[in-house]
């Protein structure tokens, strides 16, 4: 009876809007009602626990991110491993972009430590500013945290962009969207051709001659078949190194085969020849040759679509090397290279020194670039 009573008393308020009332289901399907303001009462106590605890005898540690899953960020220090967690004091230097990434160089406060055969554990103080980034643009109001940038990986050396010449086919739009954005970020690109097994006769030398003569370098490799995988690695040595592509080009086989690791790979869908996601999140992995020299690669999760709205239009015309030479002869000093007329670059295209490909790569990317 006292039960239906204040039932009717918590039902009669909440109708009248004296008070906000959540209503809740209890696992043994009893139901009750709280008041929202004891919900976050409950919400603190229960988030209160990840504060930092300051302890005048654990000094704060740097180092690098190593794995992100999820809210678990694996950080590698010179006191071994931690799995550490982020909370609402942690401090960025990257305002608007992902707070953590692979590759990140961060501050943590250890809560526990690591022993020989778990990891330790503690929380992020400070997210360093980024030297490199590989990222993409997002639309603010479509990401429930609220960044302009997605950031993918943090201090990078080299862009490995991973493609393929079959399984699926080789895309110029998706590599060109790369390469301008390593032009931009001051990344230095390499472009990896992988499955060149599976090649036609002329195919390789073909997208070689597209890049190579703007200065990009092109290495065709078989994952499967280990070919070209001494001159890749070499390449890695000392610096550390991001594989970025479209799904299912063979990326992680790559990864796998550099490492020595077993990593999960997925296949290409026969119904519509894409690749399927397989990497879900990025790692940082070592990579050693026969002269026990190291490096490091970060696996990145597969990209169908590369958004760069976040680079500005009268930037992205410096992002294409080959206007370079022609650009100084237009009409126009700010000439974009689209419909203005004696445009240098238009010229050159008409001429056939310019590839009509990328001339087509650069207009997609303009309609999407920042006026």
């Amino acid at each position: 009876m006292e039960k239906k009573q204040k039932l009717k008393k918590v039902i009669k308020e909440w109708a009248k809007g004296e008070e906000k009332w959540k209503f809740n289901s209890n696992a043994d399907d009893s139901a009750i009602f709280e008041r929202t303001s004891d919900i976050s009462k409950r919400h603190n106590r229960q988030t209160a626990r990840y504060a930092p605890k300051p302890d005048a005898h654990v000094a704060d540690l740097e180092g690098i991110v190593i794995e992100c899953k999820g809210r678990a960020i694996t950080v590698e220090t010179d006191d071994g491993d931690y799995i550490c967690k982020t909370y609402r004091s942690t401090i960025s230097e990257n305002p608007d972009a992902t707070l953590v990434v692979v590759g990140d160089k961060v501050v943590i406060k250890p809560i526990a430590q690591p022993t020989e055969i778990a990891s330790g554990e503690g929380l992020i103080q400070e997210v360093k500013a980024r030297r490199t980034k590989l990222s993409r643009s997002r639309e603010r109001e479509t990401n429930r945290s609220g960044e302009l940038e997605h950031v993918i990986a943090a201090n990078i050396d080299l862009l490995f962009i991973v493609s393929s010449v079959a399984e699926p086919r080789f895309r110029t739009g998706l590599v060109d969207r790369y390469l301008a954005y390593a032009e931009y970020e001051r990344i230095t690109p390499i472009l990896i051709v992988n499955k060149i097994d599976l090649a036609e006769p002329g195919e390789l030398e073909d997208i070689a001659n597209l890049y190579a003569p703007l200065g990009y370098e092109v290495i065709g490799v078989s994952a499967e078949k280990n070919i070209g995988l001494d001159a890749l690695k070499a390449k890695m040595m000392g610096k550390t190194s991001v594989f970025s592509g479209h799904s299912g080009v063979g990326k992680t086989t790559l990864v796998n085969r550099l490492t020595g690791l077993n990593l999960p790979v997925g296949e290409v869908s026969e119904k519509t020849l894409k690749g399927l996601h397989t990497t879900t999140f990025a790692k940082r992995l070592k990579v050693t040759n026969d002269e026990g020299e190291t490096g490091f690669v970060i696996d990145t999760p597969g990209i169908r679509e590369y958004g760069l709205a976040f680079i500005p239009r009268e930037e992205l015309r410096h992002c294409f090397v080959e206007f370079r030479k022609f650009a100084p002869q237009c009409r126009f000093p700010s000439c974009t290279h689209t419909n203005e007329p004696d445009c240098a670059v238009h010229a050159a295209l008409n001429r056939g020194e310019i590839a009509p490909s990328r001339y087509e790569s650069y207009l997609a990317i303009f309609e999407q670039a920042i006026e």
